[in-house]
């Protein structure tokens, strides 16, 4: 864990389309994109956020910090 104990997501499963369904964070566990969503409203997930999408949904991103190989889309699969 970093961030003051707080875990990260290290890899991402995505359905046919390609947007993410489950992360698997840094300590192993796997969370689903619901369950993901409520943990970093929480704070107990660092390197993302939860902002509202021009459908009115609450979407997960990570935070802009310029490096693009730690993006979301660009972490492993699992």
């Amino acid at each position: 864990m970093v961030n003051g104990g707080r875990e990260r997501f290290v890899a991402v499963q995505k359905n046919g389309d390609g947007d993410l369904t489950s992360f698997q964070t840094s300590t192993g566990r796997v969370v689903s994109y619901e369950q993901a969503l409520q943990e970093i409203q929480a704070g107990a997930i660092a390197g993302v956020n939860v902002f509202k999408g021009k459908d009115g949904a609450p979407h997960i991103r990570g935070d802009a910090d310029g490096d693009p190989t730690n993006n979301l889309d660009q972490l492993p699969l699992f």
